[in-house]
């Protein structure tokens, strides 16, 4: 199972999410350490941005078409709508950046950036240059310092996630409860005007949460966020999460996966590009020519990130 994750916490973090993803800044070469319970802390973290963000590295992004289809799926363009909403298609380029001040200057069709410290203006910004806007959240765990956190009870907090300060796991079998704090959640994205959703930690039942969850309790879970994204008109991508693609690829309009590559996974998400739906792909420890044949083969929106998750990017 892959890793799953967000932006560093500022430089401390970094360091610390190096350590325990057991890589540095540079490619070691070494043989990657399986992740505990089948993920390890990525890119991540929630430190408000850093002011004007970090200068990215010069945008290697191809100018011409996205990557070619799979065998049995559709042409790729940049989208499709489906009952009303936004459907990426295989191949579509993208930006994922939940670290520091957003650099709206990249060549891409679809931008990933935090619901919570992104403003409407960013997204109308982006929006005007004819980029499609995800909404990143957390859905699977309590963050103490999001502007909500005083909206969960705390009969819903869960063991601490392990290597992230502030961050507890909730109790996803209590979809009565949870439920009306993820719809605000979402209506903040669609007031924003975001296009689409990418709730994270969606694999809770895989992970020492603290209660005794189980893949069922995950499906209902899971399901019940898509239920709130298109409710909204709003398209929504399933974060990880690879054993449970068979049962939830009709429910989720696209994928969200990181380091499949790493581990030998990328066919697993063969469900999603075969359905005409894009697989927004990220890699951390690979170089782009260790992974960049195997995703356009697959259809795959690939592209090495930091682990912060800043602006620098290096697409295939």
């Amino acid at each position: 199972m892959s890793a799953t994750r967000r932006r560093g916490r500022g430089a401390w973090a970094v360091a610390a999410l190096l350590l325990l993803a057991g890589c540095s800044a540079t490619d070691s070469g070494a043989e990657p350490e399986r992740p505990e319970e089948g993920r390890t802390p990525s890119a991540g973290g929630s430190a408000p941005p850093s002011a004007g963000g970090r200068t990215p590295a010069p945008d290697r992004t191809p100018s011409g078409s996205p990557f070619a289809s799979p065998p049995g799926s559709a042409a790729p363009s940049a989208s499709t709508e489906r009952a009303g909403r936004w459907q990426p298609r295989p191949g579509t380029r993208w930006q994922w950046q939940l670290d520091g001040k957003v650099d709206t200057g990249v060549d891409v069709p679809v931008y990933d950036i935090d619901g919570f410290e992104n403003s409407a203006e960013t997204v109308a910004r982006l929006h005007a240059d004819g980029r499609k806007v995800i909404c990143y959240i957390n859905a699977g765990a309590w963050e103490d310092f999001r502007p909500d956190h005083d909206a969960f009870p705390k009969g819903l907090l869960g063991a601490n996630n392990k290597g992230w300060d502030g961050e507890k796991w909730l109790d996803i079998r209590r979809l009565d409860e949870l439920r009306p704090i993820m719809a605000a959640r979402f209506d903040m994205c669609r007031k924003k005007g975001f296009d689409a959703v990418e709730p994270d930690l969606t694999e809770a039942y895989r992970n020492r949460s603290g209660f005794p969850l189980t893949s069922a309790h995950q499906l209902a879970f899971n399901r019940m966020l898509a239920r709130l994204a298109h409710e909204r008109g709003l398209a929504i991508g399933l974060k990880n999460d690879l054993d449970q693609i068979p049962e939830l690829v009709s429910d989720f309009d696209f994928a969200v996966n990181e380091q499949c590559a790493q581990y030998d996974e990328c066919g697993r998400l063969a469900p999603f590009t075969k359905n005409g739906k894009a697989v927004f792909h990220v890699e951390y420890e690979l170089k782009p020519g260790e992974f960049c044949g195997t995703a356009e083969k697959l259809g795959l929106s690939s592209m090495r990130k930091k682990l912060e998750l800043d602006s620098w990017r290096q697409p295939c």
